[in-house]
């Protein structure tokens, strides 16, 4: 993001906004909500968010009953340190036969070499239509994953995740896989508190991971059915302690068996991968915020040791946690270590 001083703003990473005819008005308006949150400690913006268009300023049809007026052309591609692509039901040769349209090529030959692209939804359509996901894992709407795959097969669709991160191109399922997906970019490029911040402000859990379930049977149980947000509530005020299945169980007066899979049912992964998040989270915090030493953070955190906690981090961020600290610290909002606070189950 460059180098500066406390008192010099940083360069703003410019992100431009590709708006396909056919659009769709939510998914559109997910990076200006998410990245336009984003702002340092001094309260100064992270981001710049351009729209623009593969053709000269005018309007861009949308799938509602309005269209939208976009006053940049498709020379602000040239500009954009991120490219994000979202969803469009007006894709044409794009979706039916996995080319990309004369207008929409040249639009694309004007991004730079090594910007970062993100698509939303069905806006991998025109990443792989393009070339630009062959040999790399990629995701899409559950219900547009087979034929995806059908038309581009030397990508590697999975289907089953909410958004993927292959480091310079990202791609996000349907809807509020959008979401996590950006609040999971602002994360990767300023930190924990940043990205929570973002998310608070923006009313969204602070952290879905990518690898959880595009789609849960039963997301919202019923009310007569009993949950699991009991236990998840208990768990999140003890990461700091041994927890053990049956524990969580026991708080919903249910079997081991039974929890696991009415767990799975609402969370979309298993008991214990949510507590490796929970506690990957919680050590983030403490890493960013906070002078405690390593082992007192891996203790706080519920891995135990040091030695844990680096390989719990390595895993889930590719860094270790003196890296990640070093990288994102913010010197001005350092603080005592509160006790293991609960977050939103």
């Amino acid at each position: 993001m460059g180098t500066h001083t406390p008192d010099t703003p940083p360069r703003r990473h410019r992100v431009v906004v590709l708006a396909l005819d056919g659009l769709l008005p939510f998914e559109l308006g997910i990076p200006q909500r998410i990245f336009g949150r984003a702002k340092d400690a001094q309260g100064r913006r992270l981001y710049d968010i351009v729209t623009c268009s593969v053709r000269p300023p005018g309007p861009v049809e949308t799938d509602a009953d309005f269209s939208v007026l976009v006053e940049n052309g498709p020379e602000a591609l040239a500009t954009a340190d991120t490219v994000v692509i979202p969803a469009s039901y007006e894709l044409g040769p794009v979706h039916d036969e996995g080319v990309l349209t004369d207008e929409l090529a040249a639009a694309l030959a004007l991004v730079r070499p090594g910007t970062r692209l993100v698509s939303i939804c069905t806006g991998g359509y025109v990443l792989a239509a393009a070339g630009l996901l062959d040999g790399r894992p990629a995701t899409t709407h559950w219900a547009s994953a087979e034929r995806f795959q059908r038309l581009f097969p030397k990508v590697r669709v999975d289907a089953d995740v909410l958004f993927i991160d292959d480091g310079d191109v990202l791609t996000s399922a349907g809807v509020a896989a959008g979401i996590d997906l950006c609040i999971h970019i602002v994360r990767r490029d300023h930190g924990t508190a940043v990205a929570n911040e973002v998310a608070r402000r923006t009313v969204v859990p602070p952290h879905r991971d990518g690898g959880q379930a595009q789609y849960i049977e039963r997301p919202v149980p019923e009310p007569q059915l009993a949950t699991t947000i009991r236990a998840r509530a208990w768990a999140l005020r003890r990461l700091h302690e041994p927890i053990q299945l049956r524990d969580m169980a026991v708080q919903e007066a249910m079997s081991v068996r039974t929890f696991t899979r009415r767990f799975r049912e609402e969370a979309g992964v298993s008991p214990g991968q949510w507590l490796t998040q929970q506690r990957v989270e919680r050590a983030r915090h403490l890493l960013e915020s906070t002078d405690l030493s390593m082992d007192q953070v891996a203790a706080d955190a519920g891995f135990g040791t040091a030695q844990s906690m680096r390989q719990h981090l390595q895993s889930a961020l590719g860094v270790t946690p003196t890296t990640y600290r070093r990288t994102f610290r913010h010197p001005s909002s350092l603080a005592p270590a509160a006790p293991t606070h609960p977050v939103t189950p």
